[in-house]
């Protein structure tokens, strides 16, 4: 019998200089690959291979237009070489810009219009009025959360005109004006780590990307989108599965919803395992830096009985649950 796991895609963020050569080393010469420099080169963009293969990691790595081609690729080579002999996936989700690559790998678009999509999302994402996004680590060193602190929080921002912008796990990515995010780091009160500004990001998920909004909807068609053929499950919670799902709603959801109100990936992944109980949960590549909010995801679950990061790192070193395909150590396990 097969072993069930739910697939996670990454979003931004998760191409830092420890990936560099990531597509070179697991997946130099794939097909895809050539297929997605082409569509590069024919827009008279940098093709990914020579961005992966350059000889240093460089601020141009962390660009919209390149970062999200970069990580995509990765995350779709990687979950065309899972096992299909020895896993079923039950489910697809991702987070924040990992929607697009998880309606790929769902099959609701093809894989070149999903790629069309990251690639010019990439670009409509630096669509947006001023602002920018950080990272506030409200989980304790157990990975538990205090909604006393969470309550604080969030009266802060309110304070500051600070939106929250992803739920992940145990920390919440929030968004403003630079004004606003540098007068809420002066407000908030003690937390296990400082505030950390994420470089190159816009106020994503929150009405000041109407800009990236409104071109999305006028350069990606409604045609391209059809019912996914794994239920997959978005930055709500709501699961879309086939023959249930309407196209048109999800083109809507896609380029309006998921760009204009906060992702929630905490949802996601509390669906993702009360709906579909899996086996295992892989997380694609690039990168490992989205299992520290899965981790704390399954311990406010108490998913398995695990109720603290100790109790999840010691499950991790006996049969990973979290398989991450960004750690060598793990990557074997779900490859042929």
């Amino acid at each position: 019998m097969k072993e069930t796991v739910v697939v996670v895609c990454p979003g931004r963020g998760t191409y830092n200089p420890p990936e560099l050569g990531y597509l070179s080393r697991h997946n130099g010469g794939a097909d895809w690959l050539g297929r997605f420099d082409a569509m590069r080169a024919s827009a008279g963009k940098a093709a990914l291979t020579a961005l992966d293969g350059a000889a240093k990691f460089t601020p141009a790595h962390l660009r919209g237009d390149n970062a999200a081609p970069l990580i995509h690729a990765c995350a779709w080579l990687d979950f065309l070489k899972l096992d299909r002999e020895r896993f079923e996936v039950v489910a697809v989700t991702g987070n924040s810009m990992g929607w697009y690559t998880a309606l790929a790998c769902a099959g609701a678009v093809s894989g070149e219009h999903g790629f069309a999509i990251v690639d010019g999302m990439g670009l409509n994402s630096q669509k947006h009025a001023a602002g920018g996004q950080a990272v506030l680590v409200l989980a304790g060193e157990d990975w538990t959360v205090d909604p006393a602190l969470v309550a604080t929080v969030e009266a802060a921002m309110a304070r500051h005109g600070v939106l929250p912008s992803i739920r992940l796990g145990g920390m919440l990515v929030v968004a403003g004006a630079e004004a606003a995010l540098d007068a809420l780091a002066n407000d908030l009160p003690p937390l296990s780590r400082p505030p950390m500004r994420l470089a190159g990001h816009g106020p994503f998920h929150t009405p000041l990307m109407q800009a990236s909004s409104d071109a999305a909807r006028a350069q990606f068609p409604r045609e391209w989108f059809g019912q996914p053929q794994i239920p997959l499950i978005d930055g709500r919670g709501k699961v879309w599965r086939r023959f249930e799902s309407r196209a048109d709603e999800l083109w809507e959801y896609t380029f309006g919803h998921q760009i204009l109100q906060p992702y929630d990936f905490t949802a996601a992944m509390t669906v993702a395992m009360r709906e579909f109980a899996p086996d295992r949960v892989v997380l694609l590549g690039p990168g490992e830096t989205l299992g520290g909010a899965i981790g704390q995801v399954l311990v406010s679950l108490k998913w398995l009985d695990i109720s603290s990061r100790n109790m999840f790192t010691a499950v991790q070193g006996e049969d990973p649950l979290l398989i991450s395909m960004g750690r060598p150590s793990q990557r074997g396990i779900v490859i042929p």
